[in-house]
């Protein structure tokens, strides 16, 4: 009776070991991949759409546009969450933007005329743990498609608010 006793010890001391700080903390799973923000969803996390902004120049205007009309990865949540594990890119440098959907593709103006026009939606980051961060929209998001963009970069992770 005893040693089944150790071992059942011994079973949930190497389970409570095996589960990450991170997710001791969060309540939440660690996101698999690194420096790739996910959508959290109740208890489970949903990837969002990983691509490459073209920048282009047309008439006075200075754009970014991306491939797609729409992003896969979708969320009914109108002030959503992220779990990000910063490694090559900060979490203090992801910047929020509303993007357009337009023939086929999604764009967001940078500047027209040499005036600034996207300004990047607030947001809040919390770390969590070490390189674990909670990425908070601050304000209510209208339906529509979104990036994340670390600034200076062409990276982008798209997702849609339904």
């Amino acid at each position: 009776m005893w040693i089944a006793g150790c071992w059942t010890v011994t079973l949930l001391a190497a389970a409570a070991a095996s589960q990450s700080a991170s997710e001791r903390k969060s309540g939440l799973p660690d996101p698999p991949k690194k420096d790739v923000p996910y959508l959290i969803h109740a208890d489970r996390l949903l990837e969002t759409e990983v691509s490459e902004a073209k920048e282009e120049t047309r008439k006075d205007e200075q754009l970014y546009s991306i491939a797609g009309a729409g992003s896969p990865a979708r969320t009914p949540l109108a002030s959503p969450e992220f779990l990000f594990v910063s490694d090559a890119i900060p979490a203090d440098k992801l910047r929020l933007y509303r993007v357009e959907p337009r023939q086929g593709r999604r764009e967001v103006v940078v500047t027209r005329k040499k005036k600034p026009l996207a300004r990047p939606i607030p947001l809040s980051i919390l770390r969590i743990h070490e390189k674990l961060f909670k990425v908070r929209v601050d304000h209510s998001l209208a339906p529509g498609e979104y990036t994340l963009s670390p600034e200076g970069s062409n990276a982008v992770f798209c997702f849609a608010v339904e």
